[in-house]
């Protein structure tokens, strides 16, 4: 018989299903209204590295660029603290070629001390050929987890761990859509690390359910599944809350470079927690899931002679 769960997970499920189905929703509206704050990686531009006598101040050399035309361009150390990238995107009626050398003059004009290392321009043409081959590759991946998860499991389970992974995945865009931050190659990356992180979570509360409808004849599916989750909850809030915990260290320590790497690690991770139990486990309970897709066919033999 089973035994009576600690926290009604499946409890409130429709309504929470209901608000994941707004948030993608409105995830997606904001993706398609107001695109994503690309960065270079993607659009193009150009990329100078310069160098200082003494430690480079951050604050000082944005102030300076922001009072220019090249108010969006982004700046962060880069190797030593005296080193320091500056990375401008495309303007409008500018000599990429001259870029370089303006942006060392504003440079100099507030600190004499600066010198350039190297400029480098990227084209507009790369940053579309990454973005068409990123979005590639994460088809693919999602394309290898529906079968992956199908060979494991059922296909049912395959539906609510895919579902839950684009339910991840736009979520995090849209929140990348909404605040504006700036989604690079390592934004992406984190993205991809995220489908990772959230499908291993799902498929240790899918092992869990799996196990619990084999053992449990007499539990209704609501039951077996809160009893699952119940019974993962404890790995599932350690594991969230010591990543999370190095993730925010990250965020705020670590410097523009990883900043948007570890934004969208932890919203994917909260998200992907979340969709864990009220994403993949709802769509099995809403896919009629029951004992019989578990056991194996058994052989009657009452009626034999």
């Amino acid at each position: 018989m089973t035994t009576e769960s600690r926290f009604n997970f499946m409890g409130p499920r429709k309504i929470l299903g209901a608000l994941s189905i707004l948030l993608v929703i409105g995830s997606l509206v904001s993706i398609t209204v107001n695109f994503l704050e690309l960065g270079l990686d993607f659009t193009g531009g150009t990329q100078i590295e310069v160098e200082y006598d003494a430690a480079a101040q951050l604050e000082p050399i944005r102030e300076v660029l922001k009072s220019s035309a090249y108010a969006d361009a982004s700046v962060q150390h880069f190797g030593r603290p005296e080193e320091v990238l500056v990375r401008v995107p495309p303007v409008e009626g500018e000599d990429k070629d001259k870029v370089g050398q303006r942006v060392l003059e504003l440079l100099q004009a507030h600190s004499p001390d600066v010198k350039l290392k190297r400029v480098e321009f990227v084209g507009p043409q790369v940053g579309e050929e990454l973005r068409d081959k990123s979005g590639i590759a994460m088809l693919i991946a999602l394309g290898l987890m529906l079968i992956y998860v199908t060979l494991r499991f059922r296909f049912k389970f395959a539906v609510g761990a895919v579902v839950a992974l684009f339910h991840d995945v736009i979520i995090t865009l849209g929140f990348f859509s909404i605040t504006r931050l700036t989604f690079d190659l390592t934004a992406l990356a984190a993205i991809l690390a995220v489908i990772g992180y959230s499908l291993n979570d799902t498929i240790v509360v899918f092992d869990r359910v799996r196990e619990n409808f084999r053992k449990d004849r007499a539990g209704t599916p609501e039951e077996i599944i809160n009893n699952s989750l119940n019974q993962t909850l404890s790995r599932t809030l350690i594991t969230s809350f010591t990543t999370l915990l190095v993730l925010i260290a990250l965020a705020l320590l670590g410097g523009e470079l990883i900043f948007a790497f570890a934004v969208a690690l932890i919203v994917g991770i909260v998200v992907g927690t979340y969709s864990s139990i009220y994403v993949a486990s709802n769509l099995l309970l809403a896919q009629n899931i029951n004992r019989d897709d578990f056991l194996e066919q058994e052989k009657v033999l009452d009626d034999m002679p």
